[in-house]
């Protein structure tokens, strides 16, 4: 799930929480079908237009409890940083990673999402997985392919307190997380890997290294990423032969096509993962 906290004063094409509160409806639904959920990931901008201010900002409620049921909350939110999330965020301009609004480190404390850090692993041997969550958001502007790698920027800096502080700590998180990931790579001892971050594949031509590892057969990849407002695995950047998905119609800024809702991911007893989309009805999102 991604890209799903909406705000009344400030969004794109959704001109109210319909397309939200359907796609929850939806994930309750699926939770009760499947009956073993372990944990939901969400790939960011949590909360539009400009991030929480801190861990009893009032939003927790109004975008978070109060549109999603307990139950859905009964699980770990497995999360990173979008974009919007940062603009009045203090971890924007500090060094220290404690000082994050949306950093918590205690997955039994459900009340918050569970994110220990801006980029963080998590092995699960009881499912042969491995979750890898990365903090990318100097690709903000990866849909520029005029760009090289030296000139992406997290562009969302001009928002913040600490424009150019912002920019080289938003340098530093993306290059903790391509050296986290590279080290879980080779050392996970799980036989399936579930990597994600705000942005999708097509944002990182700049780094086609990242790319092809994603898509080495070997490690068993799923892949997830935001920030464009369609759930789809058809506009991204191929990860073959692995699985890929973008997953940022969450209903909480814009319609970028038709498929608004989220991706469920499966795992079976031979370790095998199938993924596929839940979608609500385009018309309550975009009529």
């Amino acid at each position: 799930l991604g890209d799903w906290g909406w705000d009344a004063a400030s969004h794109g094409n959704l001109f109210s929480r319909n397309c939200q509160s359907a796609i929850a409806e939806k994930m309750l639904g699926k939770m009760h079908d499947l009956g073993d959920v372990k944990f939901i990931v969400n790939v960011g901008d949590s909360f539009y237009p400009s991030g929480v201010s801190g861990r009893d900002d009032p939003q927790w409620d109004s975008k978070w409890r109060d549109v999603y049921p307990e139950k859905l909350r009964s699980v770990p939110w497995y999360s990173v940083y979008g974009n919007h999330d940062y603009h009045v965020d203090p971890g924007v301009c500090s060094w220290n990673p404690t000082d994050g609004a949306q950093i918590n480190s205690d997955i039994h404390d459900l009340s918050r999402f569970y994110m220990p850090g801006y980029n963080w692993f998590r092995e699960h041997p009881e499912l042969n997985l491995e979750v890898v969550a990365l903090d990318l958001n100097k690709f903000m502007d990866g849909w520029n392919r005029e760009l090289d790698y030296s000139h992406h920027q997290f562009w969302d800096c001009q928002w913040t307190a600490c424009p150019e502080a912002c920019k080289a700590i938003a340098e530093a998180r993306a290059t903790e997380a391509f050296d986290l990931f590279g080290k879980r790579l080779e050392k996970t001892k799980q036989k399936n890997m579930l990597v994600f971050s705000h942005y999708p594949t097509d944002y990182f031509s700049t780094v086609p290294q990242f790319v092809s590892n994603l898509s080495r057969p070997e490690k068993h990849i799923t892949y997830f990423g935001g920030h464009r407002h369609n759930t789809d695995k058809t506009t991204v950047a191929s990860t073959a032969p692995n699985k890929n998905w973008c997953v940022g119609g969450g209903g909480g800024w814009s319609c970028d096509g038709h498929e608004q809702g989220f991706v469920v991911g499966e795992i079976y007893e031979d370790g095998s993962i199938s993924t596929y989309e839940v979608l609500v009805d385009w018309r309550v999102c975009c009529p």
